[in-house]
């Protein structure tokens, strides 16, 4: 949950629409019941009778026959009972008291059938404190494109790669609607900076929103665009440098005052022999006067406000620019859409020798050209390319198995550790020597 007011907003969950007025001041993990209108009432937990309690459960499910005419209650039985009043355990209890064959199901199938039953009927919600597990298997349930079909125990695995904690300066380059980002963040618990290198006209952190993060939280988040990396590695970067769209609406605006200024004497002259139809216009003339004044107000103002959110941005761009001269950053996490090699390559000179790196990928060609590239410039060990892999099981007495759906792929990573290397010997000279003397032994022997 954010730390936004969230007094009288509509929130869309399981095609129902509800009001979180009353969660406010509640403890996380509460159960609410909606009521009708869609307002939330805690969930009282009753000693009610279950269902199963007078139910005797058969050895096997061999002569059920799943013909559609075991359940008595129509739907439209079903929808009197709802406008009665009953609650959903009420409903089910009926639902459990008319189906035929209810009582030949094994005690395996009837705790099956009350649970999707209570699912589809019980109109109870829980709300749990946002975290990485619970956002990471939200966006790859529902949205998987938007996170890079990044599954959680990827992400799990990179932030144990990468070596992220609290302290570090951490360097983050992902597409992911800020799912990654915001994980660093929860990681570092608001100690150390994270540096995020972003592509576009801005960064994307829709994700980190639904965290819920303290506002200190986000005074270690810095941004830095990524097409400005070369210009900073070389030293050309102007982080003084000035907008030339602002520029040019500056200029625009006083060579428009300047001509509204020499033109005002010759208004004036045309204007001094029709006095009489001056004086019917005066009240048109002074309307349009105000509105232009207005609208020189609005126009003035945009453009303070433009010009001030253009500083700003120049002074957050010169404090980050500073935080990457120093080249010290203890990690690097790449997980984006874009091909990662040039990029891997670029953001690997910022970061202190004996410091690791992660990089995912949902296909595992371009982490493959990252590898080669790696093992031809050197700087680099302990390169390994992984394909993660998970399996849920199901485990309960006498009936231990794996899930029938499971995810087909989670990606792949590509992690491993920078060295600092000695440039001062040039690789090869030796190499170079050798064919000398063999070249002397073949002129003695020929003499």
């Amino acid at each position: 949950m954010s730390n936004q007011p969230i007094t009288g907003k509509k929130v869309i969950f399981e095609k129902q629409w509800i009001f979180l007025d009353n969660a406010v001041g509640q403890l996380y993990s509460t159960t609410f019941e909606i009521l009708s209108g869609g307002n939330l009432k805690p969930h009282e937990l009753k000693d009610t009778a279950s269902p199963l309690d007078a139910v005797e459960a058969g050895t096997d499910n061999r002569n059920i026959v799943d013909d559609g005419k075991s359940q008595k209650l129509t739907r439209d039985d079903i929808e009197a009972l709802k406008e009665k009043g009953l609650k959903g355990q009420d409903i089910i209890k009926k639902l459990v008291d008319n189906h035929a064959t209810f009582g030949d199901k094994t005690e395996y199938s009837q705790v099956k059938y009350i649970k999707k039953k209570k699912k589809k009927y019980e109109n109870t919600v829980m709300i749990l404190k946002p975290s990485c597990r619970i956002l990471a298997m939200m966006y790859h349930g529902r949205e998987p494109g938007k996170i890079c079909h990044l599954r959680y125990d990827t992400l799990a695995q990179m932030l144990t790669l990468a070596n992220i904690h609290a302290g570090s300066k951490v360097l983050v380059f992902e597409t992911c609607a800020g799912l990654v980002l915001g994980s660093i963040m929860e990681r570092m618990g608001g100690y150390g900076s994270v540096i995020q290198m972003y592509p576009g006209g801005g960064p994307v952190r829709a994700g980190v929103e639904n965290f819920g993060f303290p506002a200190h939280f986000h005074d270690t988040l810095h941004e830095f665009p990524i097409c400005h990396v070369n210009a900073l590695l070389a030293g050309t970067l102007d982080t003084s440098a000035k907008d030339p769209t602002a520029e040019n609406t500056h200029e625009k605006q006083l060579n428009l005052a300047a001509e509204k200024k020499q033109n005002q004497p010759e208004a004036e002259e045309q204007g001094t022999p029709e006095e009489e139809s001056m004086v019917t216009n005066t009240g048109d003339d002074a309307g349009q006067d105000v509105e232009k004044t207005e609208k020189d107000k609005l126009k003035e103002a945009k453009a303070q406000v433009k010009k001030l959110r253009l500083e700003e941005k120049q002074r957050k761009l010169a404090a980050t620019a500073a935080l990457l001269k120093g080249r010290n950053a203890d990690g690097l996490v790449i997980a984006s859409r874009f091909h990662p090699c040039p990029v891997l390559l670029g953001l690997l000179k910022f970061l202190s020798p004996s410091r690791p790196f992660v990089v995912y990928s949902q296909y595992i060609e371009p982490l493959i050209e990252c590898f080669k590239k790696l093992k031809e410039c050197g700087g680099t060990v302990n390169l390994r390319l992984t394909d993660t892999w998970l399996r849920h099981y199901q485990v309960l007495p006498d009936r231990t198995h794996p899930l029938l759906l499971m995810s087909g792929g989670g990606g792949y990573l590509l992690s491993g550790t920078t060295v600092a290397t000695d440039h001062s010997k040039p690789a090869g000279s030796k190499q170079a020597e050798e064919p000398a003397p063999k070249r002397q032994k073949l002129e003695d022997t020929e003499g």
